[in-house]
């Protein structure tokens, strides 16, 4: 297949998806940005759940930095990894000091502690900023090498690059959502649903099962 025809074979996946808000149950930039960074490696409905009380307790990052890692890691304790992500958050609370300066742009977003490119990627996309790279989730690194759009990598990085160079810069905004949601929802790990899938003529995979 032409890569120049993705654009096109991708547009029934685009409208499928195209605006619809991340999982992770946010209400504005700050805890976006808090959200991200205790996601990674856990459950987006774990993070739902557990940042209620916190954002309760601290509804910016001023509050944040006004606190201590001992008294906000107890909001934590059922995350993943949360000792480490305690002390990220923390030091970038006392960093940013307000979120008027949370950044709006891929190069300052990776710079800070616990964000990654995916996650800055997720800020960008659900904040309307302009897109400087495509969302890759472990549902992205899962369902595009069976559509057939980049070999098999565990690296998201690796699989961002090859999306990158493929996809045109218009739909680098939404593919990456919809990438995931398709994965989420239709393109499971195991029976997949690809006969509910809107890209399913274009994908190797259901091309092989049919054979």
């Amino acid at each position: 297949m032409l890569f120049e025809n993705w654009k096109e074979n991708l547009e029934p996946l685009i409208d499928k998806y195209k605006g619809r808000k991340h999982p992770l149950n946010y209400n504005n930039t700050y805890q976006l940005l808090i959200m991200v960074i205790l996601s990674a490696q856990d459950s987006d409905a774990n993070i739902n759940n557990i940042t209620i009380p916190f954002f309760e307790k601290f509804p910016n990052l001023e509050s944040i930095s006004n606190s201590s890692i001992e008294e906000i890691t107890p909001y934590f304790k059922k995350v993943k990894n949360y000792p480490t992500k305690t002390i990220w958050i923390f030091e970038l609370a006392k960093l940013l000091k307000t979120d008027n300066n949370i950044p709006t742009n891929l190069t300052e977003l990776i710079d800070l502690k616990g964000i990654g490119r995916k996650s800055a990627n997720v800020i960008l996309r659900e904040t309307n900023q302009k897109a400087e790279g495509i969302i890759v989730d472990l549902h992205v690194i899962r369902v595009v090498p069976r559509i057939g759009l980049t070999p098999k990598y565990e690296d998201g990085n690796k699989i961002e690059k090859l999306l990158i160079q493929q996809l045109p810069y218009e739909i680098w905004n939404e593919i990456g959502m919809a990438f995931s949601f398709l994965g989420r929802e239709i393109c499971r790990p195991t029976n997949p649903k690809c006969d509910d899938c809107p890209i399913n003529i274009h994908c190797n995979y259901f091309k092989n099962l049919n054979q």
